[in-house]
């Protein structure tokens, strides 16, 4: 059983999408989504800087259009469920028939702008733990007042929080962590913190018209198989300012009988996560266009 997901936030590098322009129609689906939304995907994806790109008014859409494209350029996939990684559930949305190209790019757009102001009111951030048992970490990370804002599973936890409080981690780390590294992303996304983004967000959701699901969709939220379209939806609102359960995720494609996962552009992440968790299942990112066969033979013979 195939599995397709998606990444988020802080998987882009600067000129990522030069090689998928060259694919035919690429550049013109680019940029005609660039100007349905008033962002200059090309431009971002080919020739910005990392500052640029890490710009969360920036990256969101730029991670959507990019696992859109890549998936599209599989051709037609059949997979037994799909999941994405916070702003990530939008591209796995689309992937499941509850939400258009249009309306995705459109969402992720009031999304990163939403929570680009959001962490603009104060200096906040994240951190990945590496190492530790979650029993002993999320007590020592509410203890300094952060949130496990991911549990990605294969000990990997994601704090987030206020820039002391992080610091104060750094410090002080848990019993069993072996390291701290703050990441490269502009807020402490899924906290309290994102809950200003949460109500722009709702208002732009009641203007979509969300389809069921064709295909199981794996919730970020608990890991929940989400059979409404109107409940995913209300899920992709909410998720902003909670915790990502990638590990609860992953439990879930277990129970489905996951044999593949295939992590659409700019992958790697979530495949390095899969590898740890996810023993005897073959994997496989999608970082360029030479990726494409090797994807799609894995496919024909778990999808």
């Amino acid at each position: 059983m195939l599995v397709l997901v998606a990444p988020g936030q802080g998987a882009q590098t600067p000129g990522f999408l030069t090689p998928w322009l060259e694919l035919p129609g690429a550049a013109d689906r680019l940029a005609a989504w660039s100007d349905a939304i008033g962002l200059d995907l090309v431009h971002y994806g080919t020739e910005a800087d990392a500052d640029a790109i890490r710009d969360t008014a920036v990256a969101q859409p730029l991670l959507v259009a990019a696992g859109l494209l890549s998936a599209s350029a599989l051709g037609d996939v059949a997979p037994g469920a799909v999941a994405g990684h916070s702003v990530g559930e939008i591209t796995a949305a689309v992937f499941a028939g509850v939400l258009e190209e249009s309306a995705a790019l459109s969402l992720v757009r009031t999304r990163g702008l939403a929570m680009a102001e959001a962490a603009a009111v104060t200096r906040t951030g994240m951190a990945a733990l590496l190492g530790g048992d979650p029993e002993v970490t999320v007590p020592h990370l509410e203890k300094l007042g952060l949130t496990p804002a991911n549990m990605n599973g294969a000990g990997q936890i994601v704090a987030a929080g206020t820039a002391e409080q992080i610091e104060a981690l750094v410090a002080d780390m848990p019993e069993g962590v072996r390291r701290v590294v703050p990441l490269q992303v502009a807020g402490a996304f899924h906290t309290h913190h994102m809950a200003p983004a949460v109500d722009r967000l709702a208002e732009a959701a009641k203007a979509l018209a969300p389809a069921d699901p064709k295909i199981d969709y794996v919730s970020n939220r608990d890991g929940a198989r989400v059979s409404s379209g109107a409940e995913v939806l209300e899920r992709l609102v909410g998720q902003v300012a909670n915790p990502v359960r990638w590990d609860l995720c992953m439990e879930t494609f277990k129970e489905l009988g996951v044999t593949a996962l295939v992590e659409v552009c700019p992958g790697g992440t979530l495949t390095g996560i899969a590898k740890r968790a996810l023993p005897g299942v073959k994997t496989l990112a999608l970082k360029t266009p030479d990726h494409l066969d090797a994807a799609r033979a894995l496919i024909a013979d778990h999808a």
